[in-house]
C-alpha cells in the first residue's frame, strides 16, 4: 500500500481516575521527524512511543501529544478521614496552646490537607499498558488515513502517466516523417549554399545534422521510465524518494526532447509533458 505523509488521528479512553487522550499528526518531510507534547506525569512513556510509532513509519514529520486529565471527584468519593482530621485538630489544639496569638486552621485549610479525603493520587506507571494500547489504535487510524490518502495521489499520478502515454503515441508516428521532410529541406539548402560541393559532402553533413533531431531514443526512455513509475506505484511501500528520482529522469528526456525538436508537435509535446511531470513530482512530495 502507498501511504500519504499526511495524517490524524486522535483516541480517548476513560480510566477510573481520568482520561488519557493521545493525538496523532503528520506532514511532509524528507527524514522521519518526531515530536513529542506529552504530560510531564507521562514522559517515561515517550520511548516506547517512539519505538512503537518508528515501527510503521518511514517518512514524514510526526507530532504525538499525549494528555491525561484527571475526573472529578464524584460524592461518594468526597468520604473524609477521620483519623487525620483527629490529628489535625490535635496537632492545632497543642499549637494555639503554646502559641495562642496563632490562627486556626480554617475549613478550606483543612479540607485542602493532603490526604484528607484518602488517596486521590494516580499511578502513571500502573497506566502504561492502557496508554501503549490507546496508542496503537490511533496509530492504526492514523495509518489507515494515510493510506486512503496515498491511494487517491497514485490514483492521480497513473492518471497523469497514461496522459503522458498519450502523448507519446500522437507524437511518435510524426517523427520520422518530419525528419523526412527537414532532411530534404536541409540537403536543398545546403546544395545552394555549397554549389560546388560533391553530393557524399552534402549528404554526410545531412546524415550527422539528422541524427541530432532524432528523437527516437528520447521517446523510448519514456515510455520505460513511465514503465517504471507504474511498476513501483503497483509494488507499493514507501516509495516516495523513488518516483521523485523517476520524475528527474522524466524531466531530463521531455527536455531533450525540446532541445532536438524540429517541428512544432514535439516542441508542444516536450511543453505538455514537463508539465504532465511537474503536476506528479509535487502529488509525489506528499508520498511516504
Amino acid at each position: 500500500m502507498i501511504c500519504s505523509m499526511t495524517g490524524y488521528a486522535v483516541k480517548t479512553r476513560d480510566l477510573a481516575r481520568g482520561s488519557l487522550q493521545i493525538e496523532l499528526k503528520s506532514v511532509n518531510s524528507r527524514y522521519l521527524d518526531f515530536h513529542f507534547r506529552i504530560t510531564e506525569e507521562l514522559r517515561a512513556l515517550e520511548m516506547p512511543l517512539r519505538e512503537l510509532l518508528a515501527a510503521r513509519l518511514s517518512r514524514g514529520k510526526v507530532e504525538c501529544r499525549l494528555s491525561f486529565t484527571s475526573a472529578a471527584a464524584s460524592a461518594e468519593q468526597l468520604q473524609l478521614n477521620p483519623a487525620l482530621l483527629a490529628t489535625l485538630k490535635n496537632l492545632s489544639a497543642q499549637v494555639r496552646g503554646e502559641m495562642p496569638e496563632a490562627q486556626a486552621l480554617s475549613v478550606n485549610d483543612v479540607l485542602r490537607w493532603p490526604g484528607m479525603f484518602g488517596d486521590q493520587s494516580v499511578d502513571f506507571t500502573a497506566i502504561g499498558p492502557e496508554v501503549l494500547a490507546l496508542a496503537r489504535e490511533a496509530l492504526a487510524d492514523f495509518s489507515a488515513t494515510r493510506g486512503r490518502e496515498g491511494e487517491k495521489l497514485a490514483k492521480m499520478i497513473v492518471d497523469r502517466v497514461n496522459a503522458m502515454r498519450d502523448i507519446v503515441r500522437q507524437v511518435a508516428p510524426r517523427i520520422p516523417e518530419a525528419q523526412a521532410l527537414f532532411t530534404d529541406k536541409l540537403r536543398q539548402r545546403l546544395l545552394d549554399a555549397m554549389g560546388n560541393a560533391s553530393d557524399e559532402r552534402i549528404l554526410q553533413e545531412v546524415a550527422v545534422f539528422a541524427t541530432r533531431i532524432d528523437v527516437a531514443e528520447e521517446l523510448s526512455r519514456l515510455g520505460t521510465h513511465l514503465d517504471e513509475v507504474e511498476r513501483v506505484l503497483i509494488q507499493g511501500g514507501a516509495c516516495g524518494k523513488r518516483l521523485d528520482f523517476l520524475m528527474q529522469e522524466l524531466n531530463r528526456e521531455a527536455n531533450t526532447l525540446g532541445s532536438k525538436s524540429a517541428i512544432t508537435e514535439v516542441s508542444q509535446a516536450s511543453v505538455d509533458l514537463k508539465l504532465l511531470i511537474e503536476q506528479m513530482r509535487e502529488q509525489i512530495q506528499n508520498l511516504e
